[in-house]
Parts: C-alpha cells; sequence; structure tokens
C-alpha cells in the first residue's frame, strides 16, 4: 500500500535578542512558546546571522545598563547590522520598551525617546486604543479595540517633530495609542507625557513595529489578563498566511 504524502507542518519562527542587560528575554521567549506552531531561539548580540527566521523580538530591559541613554550602545551590536537587512528584506521585527528605544536610535523606525514627564519611572497597567490593524501586529484586534497591557520604563516619552508627526499620521504609522477606558486618548490616560498619547509606531512598510507596553506579560489570565496574545497570534497569522 503507497503511503500518503504527510502535509507539511508549518512553523513561525521567532528569535529573541539577548543584550547583556535584557529582562525581558525570558517572557518573550516563553510567550511565543504558549502558541501551537510557533517556536523561538535565543540570538545573543554578537550573533550576525538570523537564518531560518520569520520575526525577531528585540525584549525589554536595559542594554549596556542604558549608558548614553536607551538604546545608544545597543544600535552598535554585530546582531543590529543583521536586523537592519532582515527588516530590509522584509522580516518582520517588534521591539518592546527598551527594544523600542533601540529601534529608534538604529534608525529603523522614526523619533526619540525623552524621560518620563515628571521624571518618575512608571510600572502599571495601561489602556491602549488600537489605531491600525491592516498590519502583521495587529490583524486579531479590532479597529478602535481597547486592550490593557503593561508599561515599565523611565524614557517612554515619544517625540516627533511636526513634519514627522504628520507624515506618521498620514501613513497611518501611530499603531496604538494611550487612552482612557472610553477609549479617548485624554491627557491623564498618557503615563509619560508621549506626544499625542502615541505608545507604538511602525514604519512605513509596516513590518517593523515598536512599543513601550510589554504585550508578553499578559499572555495567560493566571498572570494579570491576555490582551497580549493578540500580537503574537498576528504575528503567527501573517507568517502562515505568507508561508501558504
Amino acid at each position: 500500500m503507497l503511503a500518503l504524502p504527510q502535509t507539511e507542518i508549518k512553523t513561525v519562527r521567532f528569535g529573541v535578542v539577548v543584550f547583556p542587560g535584557s529582562n525581558c528575554d525570558a517572557d518573550s521567549h516563553d510567550a511565543v512558546g504558549t502558541f501551537t506552531g510557533a517556536e523561538a531561539r535565543y540570538l545573543w548580540h554578537k550573533d550576525t546571522q538570523l537564518d531560518g527566521l520569520d520575526c525577531v523580538i528585540l525584549p525589554g530591559g536595559f542594554s549596556y545598563g542604558d549608558y548614553l541613554r536607551p538604546g545608544a550602545i545597543a544600535r552598535f551590536s554585530p546582531i543590529m547590522k543583521a536586523v537592519g537587512r532582515f527588516a530590509a528584506a522584509g522580516g518582520l521585527v517588534i521591539g518592546i520598551c527598551n527594544g523600542f528605544q533601540i529601534l529608534l536610535e538604529a534608525g529603523l523606525l522614526p523619533g526619540a525617546m525623552h524621560r518620563n514627564q515628571g521624571l518618575k519611572f512608571v510600572c502599571r497597567l495601561v489602556n491602549l486604543r488600537v489605531e491600525n490593524t491592516s498590519m502583521p501586529f495587529t490583524g486579531k484586534y479590532e479597529q478602535g479595540q481597547i486592550i490593557r497591557i503593561p508599561v515599565a520604563h523611565m524614557e517612554g516619552n515619544y517625540f516627533i517633530n511636526e513634519a514627522g508627526l504628520a507624515e506618521l499620521e498620514d501613513r497611518n504609522q501611530i499603531v496604538v495609542r494611550y487612552c482612557n477606558e472610553s477609549g479617548n486618548a485624554a491627557k491623564e490616560a498618557n503615563p509619560n507625557g508621549s506626544l499625542g498619547n502615541i505608545a507604538g509606531v511602525c514604519n512605513r512598510e509596516g513590518n517593523v513595529f515598536g512599543l513601550m507596553p510589554h504585550p508578553e506579560r499578559v499572555c495567560d489570565p493566571l498572570v494579570g489578563g491576555a490582551d497580549g496574545r493578540g500580537v503574537f497570534k498576528s504575528i503567527i497569522i501573517s507568517v502562515l498566511k505568507n508561508k501558504s
């Protein structure tokens, strides 16, 4: 009897970059592992190859001790050249908290970070309004959906000049904004003074995404919520769709 050919099992492969001072790398790695059909491996900051990966995660933490300013030294890591090539070729890259700061310093995303308004470290749950669901990182959310995700940072006060802000608005590159429970981007809902209540942006092509909140920390109701799962699920579904 002839054996029927087995259907190829497609796996979405994530790489989690570990810099000296990263402290959310295990959280991101473990979050990916909760999804069927996805796997993650660690990447060291001195690595120069990203072969076989579908998405690279730059996790939160304090890369290189945040010396000079957050992300300023990490941008010169050998792996960041590889990340730049990976992104230019259309690979998916997500930077979370310190990872977002690194993407800004590396020029892979527009804008810059200032210290939080009030000069205090902020660590709490915030409400986010999803502004763009047409990209690989947010496709499982609804337009305007309010999600609840924690922040933990000292330098999350996003800034960009007037022309840059207009371009972000015109190109729909603002992905999530801080908001209140009603979905209004009110001043009191802004935890850090970020311009326009901006919590996350993407590049023009939509394959590089940075955000200050930590979706990897709310991927299980047992730890306080599961609203962050939509980010990883969106990535997985987008990659599998492109592989089919």
